[in-house]
């Protein structure tokens, strides 16, 4: 039998400090996501510490992580494959580049551009 490891959250345990305050320290994960239109939004090929594997890779939202998810599960449906969205970033497994282009600038993300080679 193995034995699971406990995560152990990167919270606080103990404060000797007097004036701690713990609610000072509370980071706000309700980040204001911003309309389609002011999204500058970067999309790129990236291959980089993937044994050669290509993703696609979108960069540049701004908005809170639910948005990002949402946004991220249309963009793996309409390519029709796998992918994850994590530290503000989606990755889209192989190369779709012009085609999530076009799906964006068709749904009100003006600012998209491609970038990199």
């Amino acid at each position: 039998m193995s034995k699971k490891k406990k995560k152990i959250s990167g919270g606080m345990v103990y404060s000797t400090n007097p004036d701690f305050n713990p609610q000072d320290y509370i980071e706000n994960e309700d980040t204001e996501t911003i309309s389609p239109d002011k999204q500058d939004l970067r999309v790129s090929l990236d291959r980089k510490n993937r044994k050669g594997k290509s993703v696609t890779l979108i960069t540049g939202f701004i908005g809170s992580d639910l948005d990002l998810q949402e946004l991220g599960k249309k963009l793996k449906g309409i390519c029709g494959t796998g992918g994850s969205t994590k530290n503000g970033e989606i990755l889209i497994q192989g190369d779709f580049r012009d085609r999530i282009i076009d799906y964006l600038h068709k749904n009100g993300y003006s600012r998209t551009k491609k970038s990199g080679g």
